[in-house]
C-alpha cells in the first residue's frame, strides 16, 4: 500500500509549493510524476519548473516524449508512468491512479480556496482510506510550515 499525503493549499500557490517537494523526493533519489487535468496547466508547469528559481532548475520532460523514460520528473495528462516514478503528485484535482499501490507515495495537492478541489480532496480521502493506503493530511502554519493534521 502506498502512502498518500494530502496537502492543503492556503498560503501558497502550487507553483511556490510543488517544487519544495519535488527537490525533496529528488534528495531521496525518487523519480517523479505529476499528473495533471489540462495540456494549459501542464505547459505551464513545464515552463515553471525550468525557471522557478534564478539559481535552480528541475530537470524534467513531459509524459507524451519519445525520451520520457529518461527524465528523472516527467508532467502526464494521465496515468502513464513512463520513467517508473516511485512517487506521484496529483495537482487541480487529478484522479488517482488505478495502480496507485505501486508507488512509495502519493501526493495529492489541492487548492482550498476552490471549492470544486476541496469536495474532489474529500472524496479522494475517502477513496485511499477504502483501499487500504495510509492517508496523511498537512496543511500550513501561519509561518509557512507544514504540519501533519491527519
Amino acid at each position: 500500500m502506498s502512502e498518500v499525503f494530502f496537502y492543503h493549499l492556503q498560503r501558497q500557490p502550487l507553483e511556490r509549493v510543488l517544487p519544495t517537494l519535488l527537490e525533496k523526493a529528488r534528495a531521496r533519489g525518487w523519480r517523479a510524476a505529476i499528473q495533471v487535468t489540462s495540456e494549459e496547466r501542464a505547459a505551464a508547469l513545464d515552463d515553471h519548473l525550468w525557471s522557478y528559481d534564478e539559481e535552480s532548475f528541475l530537470a524534467h520532460g513531459r509524459a507524451d516524449e519519445a525520451d520520457a523514460h529518461e527524465h528523472p520528473i516527467v508532467i502526464a495528462l494521465d496515468f502513464t508512468n513512463p520513467n517508473d516514478a516511485a512517487i506521484r503528485f496529483l495537482v487541480d484535482g487529478a484522479a488517482l491512479p488505478p495502480d496507485a499501490a505501486r508507488y512509495e507515495r502519493i501526493i495529492v495537492i489541492f487548492d482550498g480556496d476552490d471549492d470544486d478541489q476541496l469536495a474532489r480532496a474529500r472524496a479522494q480521502w475517502k477513496e485511499v482510506k477504502a483501499a487500504g493506503h495510509e492517508a496523511t493530511y498537512w496543511q500550513q502554519d501561519e509561518n509557512g510550515r507544514w504540519g501533519k493534521k491527519a
